[in-house]
């Protein structure tokens, strides 16, 4: 057999087993619509948390500030260089302010993605003779950066605490350094750690608290800062890791940190030392956008409201769901009902999709319900009627 034919057999397997992905073209539309295959649907999919990437009249008031020179440099495309040449650009300074004013003051550093970050802060902080200890369920990008790391790394049972400070008694001497490394709201769950527990466990073993806030950033805490900021615990995490690229409608994203880590990381994290930095128009939008969400109170609110609906509606109708947050699981289990499901909502304009192993462990496919400030609370009731 060739390398084409057994890349083709391993497609026919994945196809075979209702597992082959594809690449849809999917049109985004405001109000939370969206057009597939020349069908205009509700949104169930994205993650635009707030509305703002399909919000136009937002996009006319950011250009409408260089109205009088669309040729500035503030809007290149392009910054065709990395940051540690002449890439860093002022709109990067301009952004990581704006960072370091919403988080108190601390450190800021801005990155080309959430998978750039991931793979990037594990392995250069983390080192042979540490320990890092994951929850089972953290995103993929996650797990490959501790599989970059040249540390150890243990994965404990998801949102399983007692367990964890299990390992931390265990292991905690027996190692230079040990990180905790969690998301705060769980993309396929919409469940949420506890991270007063957490910081808890990490000044208790005098380990690194590592928290992706990817779900959690514009939607939840003060102005939009996030569960940690929430609970009053922002300050106590390490590294704490925020995404343009979901409720904040934009591309990149950033940690907070002390000054040496960010320091450190300048020297070290290779996913921010060799590649492109982000384009100026790029960083000036996020830097727009991240001071309007920070007044967008109301929507938080309503997004909050929709959610707990839709929870209620899936409980009352006996669909088993999950979590607490702007994510809500509907729970199938096997992989064809699943998308058969989802063809159901499809065709009664719903746009959702199946999630299925490997995204999501064997036996509990789903559909994920993914909310946006954007639609109208009759949406919610509309899917309701459906069941």
């Amino acid at each position: 057999m060739s390398w084409l034919e057994e890349l083709a057999a391993d497609a026919a397997a994945l196809k075979s087993a209702g597992r082959l992905r594809v690449l849809r073209e999917i049109a985004p539309e405001p109000h939370g619509r969206a057009v597939y295959h020349g069908r205009r649907y509700c949104n169930f999919s994205g993650n635009d948390y707030m509305g703002i990437s399909g919000d136009a009249e937002l996009r006319r008031k950011f250009y409408e500030q260089y109205a009088a020179d669309l040729s500035t440099p503030e809007l290149a495309q392009s910054s065709a260089s990395s940051r540690l040449l002449t890439g860093n650009t002022p709109a990067y300074n301009r952004l990581e302010r704006t960072l370091s004013e919403l988080y108190n003051g601390r450190s800021a550093l801005v990155f080309n993605s959430g998978y750039h970050t991931n793979i990037g802060v594990l392995p250069a902080l983390a080192r042979s003779g540490d320990l890092i200890l994951s929850d089972k369920l953290n995103h993929a990008s996650i797990i490959d950066g501790l599989k970059l790391a040249d540390a150890e790394f243990r994965r404990y049972p998801h949102l399983d605490l007692e367990q964890l400070e299990k390992q931390l008694a265990a292991k905690r001497a027996a190692y230079r350094q040990v990180f905790i490394v969690t998301e705060s709201v769980f993309s396929m769950d919409g469940d949420l750690a506890d991270l007063r527990k957490l910081v808890e466990l990490k000044e208790k073993y005098d380990a690194v608290l590592v928290v992706d806030e990817a779900h959690s950033v514009g939607v939840r805490g003060p102005r939009g800062t996030g569960l940690a900021a929430e609970l009053g615990v922002a300050g106590k995490v390490d590294v704490l890791i925020g995404t343009f690229g979901k409720a904040f409608g934009s591309t990149g994203a950033y940690a907070i940190m002390e000054p040496e880590v960010r320091e450190y990381l300048v020297n070290h994290m290779r996913s921010l030392i060799f590649t492109t930095g982000l384009p100026p128009v790029v960083l000036n939008w996020s830097d727009f956008v991240l001071r309007h969400a920070a007044e967008m109170d109301a929507e938080r609110a309503k997004l909050k409201r929709m959610s707990d609906r839709l929870r209620a509606i899936f409980t009352a109708a006996g669909v088993k769901t999950d979590g607490d947050s702007q994510i809500v699981p509907f729970m199938v289990g096997e992989d064809r009902d699943a998308e058969l499901m989802a063809e159901k909502f499809q065709d009664n304009g719903f746009l959702v999709f199946p999630i299925r192993p490997p995204t999501v462990p064997a036996h509990t496919s789903r559909l994920r319900f993914s909310l946006t400030a954007a639609l109208d609370e009759s949406d919610i009731e509309a899917v309701g009627k459906l069941l």
